[in-house]
């Protein structure tokens, strides 16, 4: 019985290891964050143009607006950790946004905010693991956006739950 124990506890520490997200260096961590920010800019932009409903036109306007202020203070963070701010987007948002273009109506609708979600909550996890890191600048400025952030999911929840 007393084998058991420590490995039942060795196992449980792994598996609840295996769960965290590490925190990338800063300078990665505020690259990503930038190229997420030019996700959700073109993304909102896609669901202004192509958004069935009002909620999702108006949540895509949201999305622009907040993640162009988002970007902005990243880009001034990314000049004191020595990064050069990237101009592309994710591949995850690439993939989505051809996607999308190929949606209509409803359809689009549904598919937009359930990828919103998803995205949403991986950022989350990504801004609190650097958050939690004490990272200097970085960490300053992820802990400043979890808010919004959370703020994002919650809207992308209930228009996924609306099912518009």
């Amino acid at each position: 019985m007393r084998v058991i124990i420590p490995v039942l506890a060795l196992s449980f520490a792994a598996a609840t290891a295996a769960y965290a997200v590490p925190a990338p260096s800063p300078s990665d961590f505020v690259s990503d964050a930038i190229k997420g920010d030019n996700s959700e800019i073109q993304m909102g932009k896609l669901a202004q143009d192509q958004g069935h409903s009002a909620a999702i036109r108006s949540f895509g306007r949201l999305l622009v607006s907040d993640h162009s202020k988002a970007k902005d203070q990243m880009n001034q963070v990314a000049q004191k950790v020595g990064v050069t701010p990237p101009t592309a987007t994710s591949a995850d948002a690439d993939a989505e946004m051809q996607k999308l273009k190929g949606m209509k109506g409803a359809d689009f609708d549904n598919e937009f905010a359930s990828f919103m979600v998803d995205d949403h909550q991986k950022d989350i996890d990504k801004f609190q693991a650097e958050a939690d890191a004490k990272n200097g600048p970085a960490s300053t400025m992820a802990a400043e956006q979890l808010p919004t952030l959370k703020k994002h999911l919650k809207m992308a929840q209930a228009l996924a739950k609306s099912k518009t």
